[in-house]
């Protein structure tokens, strides 16, 4: 049985080689900060299957830098008022403190819906649409409010210290099917629908609270949906690594359409092979989730 590859598009190969090469230098005193190359996920619940990966990029690979972007998944309580949350982050490569504002944001974002997750499963069954969004939207805020506060500790200015956070509510009841995204900041969502790609990226129409608790940075406009899924749908959620390419490149949503559409969700070998076709150009950290709707 063929084993899944790392391809490249295009005709010609990006500069870094497509495995990793250098480790980032460890020190002996922070063993715990150390980052792993790669991490996968997965999970099938109801009438959908998850597939989630975060993968250093080309770039850092080569040069031995430790992996910038941060993919969290959970399970929020038990039955079928039990919340499934991805969050993923990524921030500016060249940014200091780009991998701990990921994972800061990532871990406050996702601590703050575990707390909320019997009122956020109930609007969800409801339909509370606005409820859903005002309510994530200030537990994003309160997220970064955190990397405000942190970046003014380290004496960095905002904008070195934060990441593009996107993330998704999933239930697990099969018989709900409404899917909530939210985020700020890079990345991307996109759904897969009969073979066509959709960028559902747009910033949420709804006029911000006029006093948030503490507001995102400038640039950070929160984003929101919340829609019922259709059987055969792919949403695809992920940080700017992959959300660049996928609107700039032709070729790279093209080849997702067609290993994704109309076939059974893939491995988590198989993922994060397709996460990682590679383009020249496109050497930054990719993480991404993808859920598919039997």
């Amino acid at each position: 049985m063929p084993r899944p590859v790392v391809a490249h598009l295009g005709d010609r190969p990006p500069t870094y080689a497509a495995e990793p090469i250098a480790l980032p230098a460890a020190d002996p005193a922070g063993l715990a900060a150390l980052t792993p190359d790669t991490v996968l996920e997965g999970a099938q619940y109801g009438g959908y299957t998850l597939r989630a990966a975060s993968v250093r990029g080309d770039s850092a690979r080569f040069r031995g830098e430790a992996r910038r972007d941060f993919l969290l998944t959970a399970r929020f309580g038990t039955g079928p008022d039990a919340l499934v949350l991805i969050v993923l982050a990524g921030g500016d490569r060249a940014a200091p403190g780009a991998a701990e504002a990921a994972a800061e944001v990532c871990r406050s974002v996702a601590a703050a819906v575990g707390r909320s997750q019997e009122r956020l499963s109930q609007d969800i069954r409801d339909g509370r649409r606005e409820a859903l969004r005002s309510g994530l939207q200030r537990l994003t805020d309160r997220g970064y409010g955190q990397l405000r506060a942190r970046a003014a500790e380290l004496g960095l200015p905002e904008d070195g210290y934060t990441a593009g956070l996107r993330g998704v509510l999933l239930p697990v009841d099969p018989g709900c099917r409404t899917r909530v995204c939210f985020g700020a900041g890079a990345g991307g969502l996109f759904r897969l629908r009969d073979g066509q790609w959709r960028d559902l990226d747009e910033p949420t129409p709804t006029p911000a609270p006029a006093a948030p608790p503490a507001p995102p940075p400038a640039g950070f406009r929160f984003r929101f949906r919340a829609s019922v899924a259709r059987p055969g749908d792919t949403l695809l959620l992920c940080s700017g690594g992959l959300a660049d390419p996928m609107r700039e490149e032709e070729p790279l949503s093209a080849e997702l359409a067609a290993r994704w559409a109309d076939a059974p969700p893939p491995g988590l070998a198989a993922f994060l092979a397709d996460t990682q076709l590679r383009l020249k150009g496109y050497a930054d950290d990719r993480t991404a989730a993808a859920v598919w709707e039997a």
